[in-house]
């Protein structure tokens, strides 16, 4: 009997856990884009649910339209170039901006490419995704031809460690980003749809 009652309760936690964490990240996410009801003044702002989060897609669209053309370039310039003067300003909005850059840019190759990396040390391999190829003082002051890495931490993967590690040092993984990433977050429960392979086959893969 006992033994039952486990298998219905671990049946049923497989059915609720990941439905109650989708649910509370979808409400998370409207609560989010609801907040742009604000921008309305109290005594004309509808109770209708979902009403900020559509109005948060026509915002971001309709100010992508302007942007895109002449007139909203310059304007998007000139408030980039005020934003500039202001001290503490300019660091987060210059780094936010070059992140939402990088990350949304068709020629970006971040977070793209799942790796493996010898990480936090030699003969113990970490999940890994390339985020860039650093330039400047970075890589001048390298021996080699380094790549940023971000190592993210396991449950939650937006908190993690960039590393910079050189190129030949890193193995590409075939899975698609999608697939790596829930290893990362199920703590390596969720392995990916992808047969192993052989050792000479993965030291192939070594650049």
């Amino acid at each position: 009997m006992s033994n039952l009652l486990r298998r219905w309760l671990i049946a049923g936690m497989l059915i609720w856990l990941p439905l109650g964490a989708t649910l509370l990240v979808i409400r998370f996410v409207i609560n989010l884009l609801d907040t742009s009801l604000l921008l309305i003044p109290e005594v004309y702002r509808p109770d209708i649910p979902g009403l900020g989060a559509l109005l948060s897609i026509v915002l971001v669209l309709g100010t992508g339209a302007i942007a895109a053309n002449y007139l909203g370039g310059r304007v998007v310039v000139w408030t980039e170039a005020m934003l500039g003067r202001i001290p503490l300003v300019r660091t987060v909005y210059g780094g936010i901006k070059k992140l939402a850059e990088t990350i949304f840019s068709d020629k970006s190759v971040s977070f793209r490419q799942p790796i493996l990396i010898e990480y936090p040390r030699k003969g113990l391999w970490s999940v890994a995704f390339i985020t860039g190829d650093p330039i400047g003082e970075v890589q001048d002051k390298t021996a080699e031809h380094v790549l940023t890495c971000f190592v993210p931490t396991t449950p939650n993967p937006t908190s993690g460690f960039i590393v910079l590690v050189p190129e030949k040092d890193i193995i590409r993984l075939d899975m698609p980003v999608e697939q790596a990433m829930r290893l990362v977050i199920s703590l390596g429960v969720v392995t990916p749809d992808v047969l192993p392979r052989k050792n000479g086959d993965a030291a192939s893969d070594r650049l």
